[in-house]
Parts: C-alpha cells; sequence; structure tokens
C-alpha cells in the first residue's frame, strides 16, 4: 500500500459509509439522476496489444474524434487509433519506438511517454513540441537497455489542452517487459472518467471545476462501465493499474481475494507485499498480483478526500465500483512462488550535489464568473510563477544527485510529477520512507511536504514538472528544469 500519512487518514475515515449512498456513478456534477441510468459492462475487453519486433516498435498513431459506445449510449470521444483506450504497446529494455502521429483534432496536440526514463531532446519526450490540426510528427524514442520493467502509459501533453484531450479519451498503456512472473493471466485496466451530455457529447467543464480538477460522471475501465472479470479458485493473475483519470484519486480494493503489490510506476517491491488498498494519484500506476479466493468480489475505489478550495466546494474523489469479479469452476493447483527480483537503486548512498525548495502556488487573481456572481479566479504556478515555455526554472548541474524538497501550502493535495528523471521518495510529512521508493508522481499532501533525490545523470535536456491534476497543469502549474 502507497504510505498513508496521519492528515490522509483522518481524511478517509470519515468517507468510508459514504459508498452506498452515493457510489461516484449515475448522477451528473449537478446531482440531477442521469435520464438513461448506465449500463454495466459485459466481459472485460483489453486493449490490443502492438509488441516490438527485432528491438523496434513501430506504431502508426491517430488522434482523432469517433462515435462509439459508452455506458450503453453512443457518444462522440476522442481516441488514439478509433478505440478507448488505445492499443496496449510492448516492448522491452534497450527497443526503439518509432511513432508518427497524426493529429485529426480540431486543436493542437503532442505525445507524452510517461513515466519512461527516456530523453526529452528532439523527437524523443519532448514536452514543447506542438503538432497542429492536419499536422503530423515522428517520435524515435530509444530506452536504455537497463530501463525499468513495469507499466507506463501515453497521453497528450500540449500545454493548454492536456485535460481536455485525456477527459476526452486519449490515453493507452505502455508495458515494459522483462520481469517474468508466473501468473494464469496477465491483464491491463486502465481506470478513467469522463461526462457525457444527453447528445452523447463530452460535457461541459466549469470554471470551478477547472480549479478543483475536474471529475467525471463515470469511471471506466478499459472504456467500459462495471466490467465483469471471470477467474477460477486458486489462479493468480496479474493486474496492470493505470490511473489515466484527469484529477480522480484511486483507492483501490478488492475485498475477498489476495492481493500483492508488485511495484508502483516503475519501482519495484523486493518481494510481492500483501496489501489491503492503494491509493494512486493521477497518473499513478499499480502492478499488482491477484490470487482468487471468494466467489465474487468487487473492484473498487473508496472515497479519497482531496481537499477543498472554501466558496469553491470540496474535491472529494468519491466512492465507485469499477468492476465485478466472479471466481467460480474447479480450483486450480499451487501457483509457482515469484522469482527474486533485483533490488531497486538507493540514492542515499551516493552525496547530494544540491538541495532545492520547490512550492505549489494558489494566489487570488483576477474575475471570474460563478453560479453565485462575480468571484476571483486562482492563479495557479510554482514559487509564485505561472508556467512560461521559455523560461528556465531549474538549472541542473549535468550529473548532478540533487535533493527536492517540495511544499504544497495550499488547502487540496497535488500530485507531482516529473518527467525523465524518476524520484526516490525518502520522506512524507517528516516521515522518513526507508525502503529505495521509486516514483514518477509523488502525491503532496495539502499543507504538507515530501522530500525527493534526482539522479540526474543521464538523458541531459529540458522537460517539466507539473501538477498531475491536469486542469491545473493546464492553467499554469507547471515549470521546466534544465540539465547538461
Amino acid at each position: 500500500m502507497e504510505p498513508i500519512t496521519r492528515r490522509q487518514a483522518l481524511r478517509l475515515g470519515a468517507l468510508g459509509a459514504l459508498g452506498a449512498a452515493a457510489g461516484g456513478v449515475g448522477l451528473s456534477r449537478t446531482g440531477r439522476p442521469w435520464i438513461n441510468p448506465p449500463t454495466p459492462g459485459g466481459e472485460l475487453l483489453e486493449p490490443e496489444v502492438l509488441r516490438s519486433q527485432d528491438g523496434v516498435l513501430r506504431v502508426d498513431l491517430v488522434a482523432a474524434a469517433q462515435v462509439t459506445e459508452v455506458a450503453g449510449r453512443r457518444a462522440q470521444v476522442l481516441t488514439y487509433n478509433g478505440t478507448l483506450p488505445g492499443q496496449t504497446w510492448q516492448v522491452r529494455p534497450g527497443d526503439r519506438l518509432e511513432v508518427r502521429l497524426r493529429n485529426e483534432l480540431d486543436t493542437a496536440t503532442n505525445l507524452h511517454t510517461h513515466g519512461l526514463v527516456v530523453s526529452p531532446q528532439g523527437n524523443g519526450d519532448n514536452p514543447f513540441i506542438s503538432i497542429e490540426p492536419g499536422g503530423s510528427f515522428d517520435y524515435r524514442i530509444d530506452l536504455p537497455e537497463d530501463h525499468p520493467t513495469g507499466v507506463f502509459w501515453y497521453h497528450p501533453h500540449r500545454h493548454g489542452t492536456v485535460a481536455d484531450q485525456l477527459f476526452g479519451g486519449l490515453y493507452g498503456a505502455i508495458i515494459v517487459t522483462g520481469d517474468e512472473v508466473p501468473v494464469s493471466r496477465d491483464r491491463i485496466l486502465i481506470v478513467s472518467d469522463i461526462s457525457l451530455t444527453a447528445d452523447g457529447t463530452i460535457g461541459p467543464v466549469s470554471a470551478q471545476e477547472v480549479m478543483m480538477g475536474r471529475e467525471g460522471d463515470l469511471v471506466l475501465v478499459n472504456g467500459e462501465y462495471q466490467p465483469q472479470l471471470a477467474a477460477r479458485p486458486g489462479e493468480r493473475e496479474r493486474w496492470r493499474v493505470v490511473n489515466a483519470c484527469t484529477s480522480r484519486y484511486l483507492r483501490l480494493v478488492l475485498p475477498g481475494q489476495d492481493l500483492e503489490l508488485l511495484g508502483v510506476d516503475g519501482g519495484h517491491e523486493p518481494a510481492p507485499r500483501a496489501v489491503d488498498e492503494v491509493l494512486l494519484a493521477p497518473g499513478n500506476r499499480a502492478d499488482l498480483l491477484v490470487t482468487m479466493r471468494n466467489a465474487t468480489s468487487e473492484l473498487r475505489t473508496l472515497g479519497y478526500d482531496r481537499g477543498g478550495m472554501g466558496m469553491m466546494g470540496g474535491g472529494m474523489s468519491g466512492p465507485v465500483t469499477l468492476a465485478t469479479l466472479a471466481v467460480t469452476g474447479q480450483a486450480t493447483g499451487t501457483t509457482r512462488p515469484v522469482p527474486e527480483r533485483t533490488a531497486d537503486p538507493d540514492l542515499r548512498e551516493r552525496p547530494v550535489d544540491r538541495r532545492r525548495q520547490i512550492a505549489f502556488t494558489m494566489t487570488m487573481g483576477g474575475a471570474m464568473m460563478g453560479p453565485g456572481g462575480m468571484g476571483e479566479m486562482m492563479e495557479l504556478g510554482f514559487d509564485g510563477r505561472a508556467f512560461a515555455a521559455d523560461r528556465v526554472d531549474q538549472q541542473v548541474a549535468a550529473g548532478a544527485v540533487e535533493e527536492w524538497t517540495i511544499t504544497n501550502p495550499t488547502p487540496m493535495d497535488h500530485p507531482f510529477h516529473l518527467h525523465v528523471w524518476p524520484m526516490q521518495l525518502i520522506e512524507t510529512d517528516g516521515e522518513p520512507v526507508l525502503e529505495p521508493t521509486w516514483r514518477d508522481v509523488v502525491n503532496v499532501p495539502a499543507q504538507g511536504q515530501v522530500r525527493v533525490l534526482v539522479d540526474f545523470s543521464r538523458h541531459p535536456g529540458r522537460s517539466v514538472y507539473h501538477c498531475h491534476i491536469l486542469d491545473h497543469e493546464d492553467a499554469g502549474m507547471m515549470a521546466t528544469v534544465e540539465t547538461g
């Protein structure tokens, strides 16, 4: 389970009783019931898998609007190659990704390979690229020979349009293979949310929702509403879960089955660790082992209060049933043990070249029209400044190991994402993290702080860090870092 601070635990305790009453699904954001209740899905469908061959994965990727079915209703969403979610890309350490992205949207876009430890320069994982409508761009992304295995993902990252495009349906999984685990089945579960109007178009977003970070009326798994999974007693499956929600936190539980954590993001547990729940901030991923015990279970996310902004209301990610698991048939034999895994590196064994403090910023700014009349708009950024693409906010010496203290003086949680260079979490709200714990998204609690170590010895260039509540990123809560 991800570490939960005392402040978070106090919040969570007030939310457990809300699941049966609300469910988080079936009501519009104004609280009115759906005209037609959402229809639960059938058997869970998994995205098509594209595998590298001879060390290369070539993908022709088209971003476009598409009419499809969502929760029993015809809807116009955004898709990669016509599917929701996009295809899963499977590669190995040392492989090359060659992606031609064609933009058939009506707004500019680009591509971010979230979590991959790769070059940010040129046609690599470069967040400053802008592909205009009707245009295309050829990405070439080389994975190092020692790239971490695990589950990663891809999505747009064109500043100003990220939240709308992800909320609309542009996302897909990336699996870096190489750590074989004996299981009966390996599943991809991409959790996202969306809001649809009565005519099946993507629902409008208010200024207040942008300030809080939007959460959709429908929570989907692989583009389906409450799909069904089936397994036999005693089977062990590997579930790779991606939180592809724009702002929603996931607090995953699967009562009645044995749940073990293999890793989060690009980090690995030294051995499978039994957990009761796993907390995933937006952008986080979990690598899980599930051993089937009881006849039926619901995969759920419990309530998580991510804070509020006074008059703008709270940011509770409500309880939701994600999927139903039916365990039937004859029990299987004993599964083989999981092989020992190579320990993740520990940067605490290396000297720190520089220490920095970085702070989330939410300050009152200009006027905003809301339901109650005129109010004030929040200005979002880091260290008192909104994002500027032509400014370097953090200049890092080549080869440095740095310690960053990321503070959050605001009244709501913010997930901090650093591109290219993974972070080793060493402290949360004054509590040390004893085991090597690697993340590319670290939740920073309201009125709290975290400390991380970052190794900048590889992949020189210029990239960004930002809040992964993507409405906040689009509104200016992003900054640049350059090394080399």
